[in-house]
């Protein structure tokens, strides 16, 4: 498979040319993947201390995953073209539909993966939640080189746990076009228990619409936007939470919305006037796998007429528990029972602080179709979060001596409309303890150590944060390891701290997993060091 000609950072021949200056980079890179000279500009430390992608641990410590002997292939080609939501069609970048293709593996598989990009313009994979090898995370300039257009790359690596995942690219805003699906992990030796299952992928849409996901934020950050890139910044109440007045203007879970208001939101790729159809009967259990594939947005999720049983978080097992909606962040997922009723029902993603809804119908027998704003009152019922959930017999993290702390201070301004403390106080930026991804000080760590961060959020929004390659215990209100989780929402002006075993060496992407803060600095990088 090609690959771009360039010399990286992690290539070990590389060296920076003095004379190419870290802005000048930065726009070559494309967008998201600039850590390595974050990393060889902020340490002041020699490059050979760093654990490179490219280092022999990182294929030794895959090689010592249990592996089933059984190799899974799949294509993924990235191309422009026009997809149909339902209605509205619309000219983006997608993997030949939205969602994109599912790719179902057990846990311990070999997964190979070709991807074509067929874009005018760079791209990668980014395997969401997966603990893999660090030089396949999909990450430009800090575990490989970009995918140029008109060339391809081989994904090969081994997926050590099951679960719910999705992929997407890790290239400037490219998540926010028609470029993800789902990966499906499945446990051998999990009993099942249910009749049939159901993949359900959530997503806000603005490409096509007028705007681009690229003009959207360069509006944010002109801080001239409005509507579509306005702002959402305080607590929900600007324009970006879907315009004034109606249904959810302020969030009550989570105190504020996102920064864009869209004009679409989905359920597996199509509007509420044309909706999905998840089709049972009366009686039976559904596995229901819950993926937040959107950009901006956190979603509340209820069943009318049913409950929910959650049972699994970011992919791994909690004990289960019941509600009537659950609330997901952006890049989370979540695995859901339901026993199925006798009709047809609305299933509603409520987009959080913002108007606007996603919808499928849910059918086991004749009825009318749900109308596109149906609220079923379940979503004012009781809403599932982390704080309610504990982890399963075998994802609970075993507690040990903490043998490094580091504190992430989440900052940021958008213009002086509400982005809080921490950050600069003109246009939109957000910060990483004060500091964008291009001057960044990564967090350091070492292989075997149990490594806390503490998330604080020091803005009015919330923040799903996200680290590669590991997953992460959410310490509980004694102190303790509690659910296992990838991806963690943290409310304004509120702390969330998590503990993980640095056991998958190399350098990987922390970062909050709204794309347009990302791109507008709030990443960092878990850094390891011998």
């Amino acid at each position: 498979m090609s690959r771009s000609s360039t010399r990286h950072w992690f290539d070990p021949a590389y060296t920076v040319p003095p004379s190419v200056s870290l802005a000048r980079r930065a726009v070559l890179a494309g967008g998201a993947g600039l850590a390595g000279l974050g990393v060889l500009a902020a340490c002041g430390a020699p490059p050979s201390r760093l654990v490179r992608p490219t280092s022999p641990v990182v294929g030794a410590v895959d090689r010592a995953r249990r592996h089933t002997g059984r190799t899974v292939t799949s294509r993924l080609v990235a191309a422009p073209g026009r997809v149909d939501l339902g209605g509205p069609v619309v000219d983006t970048w997608s993997f030949g539909s939205v969602p994109g293709p599912t790719i179902r593996a057990r846990a311990g598989d070999r997964l190979v993966v070709d991807l074509s990009n067929g874009l005018p313009a760079p791209t990668t994979v980014h395997w969401h939640g997966i603990a893999l090898r660090n030089d396949m995370d999909g990450v430009p300039d800090m575990t490989q080189a970009s995918v140029a257009p008109n060339t391809s790359f081989r994904y090969d690596f081994t997926v050590p746990d099951p679960g719910t995942y999705f992929f997407h690219p890790h290239v400037g805003v490219q998540l926010d076009r028609g470029l993800y699906g789902v990966l499906v992990v499945d446990d051998p030796a999990e009993p099942g228990a249910y009749d049939q299952e159901w993949v359900v992928v959530l997503d806000d849409w603005v490409d096509g619409t007028g705007q681009t996901p690229d003009q959207v934020l360069a509006s944010l950050k002109s801080a001239t936007g409005s509507g579509m890139g306005g702002m959402g910044g305080m607590g929900g109440m600007g324009m970006g939470g879907g315009g004034m007045g109606g249904e959810s203007m302020r969030s009550p879970l989570l105190g504020g919305a996102g920064d864009v208001a869209y004009p679409y939101y989905l359920v597996n790729g199509r509007v509420p006037a044309a909706p999905v159809t998840l089709t049972g009967r009366p009686g039976q259990r559904v596995r229901v796998r819950l993926v937040n594939a959107a950009s901006d947005t956190a979603f509340r999720v209820a069943v009318g007429g049913h409950q929910l049983s959650l049972t699994h978080a970011d992919g791994f097992p909690v004990v289960p528990v019941t509600g009537d909606a659950v609330l997901l962040g952006m890049g989370e997922r979540v695995d859901v029972m339901l026993t199925l009723g006798d009709g047809a029902f609305p299933l509603v993603a409520s987009a959080e602080g913002k108007q606007g809804q996603g919808l499928a119908v849910v059918r086991t027998a004749a009825g009318q179709v749900p109308s596109p704003a149906a609220r079923p009152v379940e979503l004012d019922g009781r809403v599932l979060t982390v704080a309610d959930l504990s982890p399963g017999a075998s994802a609970i993290l075993p507690a040990r001596r903490v043998d490094r702390t580091h504190d992430l201070v989440l900052g940021g301004s958008m213009g002086g409309m509400g982005g809080g403390m921490g950050g600069s106080s003109a246009g939109y930026v957000w910060t990483i303890n004060g500091r964008t991804f291009d001057r960044q000080r990564p967090l350091d760590v070492r292989q075997g150590e149990r490594v806390r961060l503490r998330l604080k959020n020091a803005t009015m929004m919330f923040h799903p944060m996200h680290v590669h390659g590991h997953t992460f215990a959410v310490v509980d209100a004694s102190g303790r390891p509690g659910v296992r989780k990838d991806t963690v929402i943290v409310a304004p002006m509120r702390t969330v701290t998590v503990d993980l075993d640095a056991t998958n060496p190399g350098q990987w992407m922390t970062h909050c997993h709204n794309a347009y803060h990302g791109e507008a600095g709030m990443m960092t990088t878990l850094s390891y060091r011998t």
